[in-house]
């Protein structure tokens, strides 16, 4: 694999290339999904191919493969330089510009106790139905699902610079949820093994079976749950919850290729453009967000972006101003970075790395508080888990998201579930109404596995993390079923 990747790379620059770099990669999916006592499907698909980018005259060219033999190899890099030389004719008038990396060689693996593609498929079925059967004991329960999902990706890439990087990640997960119905409505509760960058002992530490009846008994309880009021209440977010509403809010918001207007034909740009990097206040002075893409477990971990960047820690957001983005080596140039933070990736070998969110998450607070001292400070509020329902405009900037679980606080505890509960916001408004954050000890990353951005569509891996927090006088209210 490192012989087709260095001869694509003498290829490129044998046809004109001034910088290259060449992908190949191994990526397997395994999806296990099951519907009360029986599999409802499996998939399981393995692909293996070589992507080739290269910058001729001056812009972009890429080309891939499915083929891994010389010839085709040779005919990839070829076109990939045949597309820049297209391209050139009607690049912007300032050019490309690149910026500066150290020669890197390396392997990163991510740590496995066991691999997931070799425990026996009868043994990961049982593990569901068993949750599945005590999800469907609970009374008022109608239906079980329950999934589980392992990714490899093995990685070979190369530059025309020098590097050599070698990386095999793999991620596991597995999900149980109840529905509950009655005559009127039907509402679910969901329990994971969350998503993140680990082997099969991950599934093996999580209690699915022994949540199931809590799952179960929480959905039935939300069918008879107080509706959501209406107005301003105090929210206390689980880190389940709190994943999401970053990764919309503040994880786009501050992808620099999204900032310069490079997204607004999918999913819109930003308001955090660049003249507020700095000054811009995001949130209260206790809000420090971090970009971590050497986070153990991380999704976004790999050890080197597809950039040939080294994974790095650094705050976006750093009492409560916004500091930096995520970039990559395209882009940094536009805040006068001279190196990227390594946040540019590709989903597959077929496709061109573009600027995808890191690890992103929420420093803990400095002192301790748990999260019943938390609820117990609280007088007059709601407390959610779980990620729901979301809308967020093009700008990032407002917003409405529910959730899975809701509990009503009233004078420092918590109460009754409610049902159907969302809430309103602009971002800087909300962050900068955080005022408690529990401390390290309640600190857990939440993966999203399904992150779509780009032209055509590429889809990612990232891991978000908070301890439980609280936003005070957050609009609450209006149904969705």
């Amino acid at each position: 694999m490192k012989d087709l990747c260095l001869h694509a790379l003498d290829v490129a620059k044998g046809k004109g290339a001034t910088y290259a770099d060449a992908r190949i990669v191994r990526l397997r999916n395994q999806y296990i999904m099951t519907e009360d006592e029986r599999v409802s499907g499996i998939q399981d698909s393995d692909s293996i191919g070589i992507g080739v980018r290269v910058i001729a005259d001056g812009a972009w060219g890429f080309a891939a493969s499915a083929i891994l033999d010389k010839g085709e190899v040779e005919r990839v890099a070829s076109q990939a330089v045949e597309i820049a030389r297209a391209s050139a004719l009607a690049k912007a008038p300032d050019g490309l510009k690149w910026a500066e990396e150290p020669v890197h060689e390396g392997v990163f693996k991510t740590p496995v106790k066991k691999d997931p593609f070799t425990v026996p498929l009868e043994a990961k079925i049982n593990l569901l139905m068993a949750a599945n059967k005590e999800i469907l004991n609970v009374a008022g329960v109608k239906k079980a699902h329950s999934h589980m999902r392992f990714i490899g990706e093995h990685r070979y890439l190369a530059n025309t610079e020098g590097s050599m990087i070698e990386s095999e990640t793999t991620t596991s997960t597995a999900t149980i949820q109840a529905t509950a119905v009655s005559d009127e409505t039907a509402k679910s509760r969901y329990f994971e093994a969350h998503p993140m960058n680990i082997g099969y002992e991950h599934i093996e530490a999580t209690p699915l079976v022994a949540e199931a009846t809590r799952v179960g008994e929480e959905a039935v309880a939300q069918l008879t749950g107080k509706p959501c009021p209406v107005g301003k209440k105090d929210l206390v977010l689980h880190p389940s919850h709190l994943a999401l509403t970053m990764h919309e809010s503040i994880g786009h918001a501050t992808e620099l290729d999204r900032v310069l207007g490079m997204e607004e034909s999918l999913a819109g740009s930003s308001f955090a453009t660049i003249d507020f990097l700095g000054n811009l206040k995001y949130g209260a002075p206790i809000m420090n967000i971090v970009c971590d893409n050497a986070m153990p477990f991380g999704l976004a971990s790999r050890g080197w972006d597809d950039d040939c960047v080294e994974g790095q820690r650094w705050n976006v957001i750093k009492d409560g101003i916004l500091v930096d983005y995520q970039t990559g080596r395209e882009v940094c140039h536009a805040i006068d970075a001279k190196r990227s933070r390594g946040s540019c990736r590709a989903d597959s070998w077929a496709s061109i790395p573009i600027v995808r969110q890191s690890n992103i998450g929420l420093e803990p607070g400095k002192e301790d508080l748990t999260l019943d001292e938390l609820i117990a400070d609280t007088k007059d509020g709601i407390y959610i888990e779980g990620m729901g329902s979301f809308s967020i405009d093009q700008k990032r900037q407002n917003f409405q998201f529910g959730g899975d679980c809701f509990w009503e606080i009233k004078d420092g505890k918590k109460g009754a579930i409610l049902k159907d509960v969302t809430y309103q916001a602009i971002t800087t408004e909300f962050w900068g109404s955080l005022d408690a954050i529990c401390d390290k000890r309640f600190w857990t990353p939440h993966g999203v596995l399904n992150c779509g951005k780009g032209d055509p569509m590429q889809v990612a891996r990232m891991s978000h993390g908070s301890a439980p927090a609280r936003f005070r006088q957050i609009n609450v209210g209006g149904a969705t079923k």
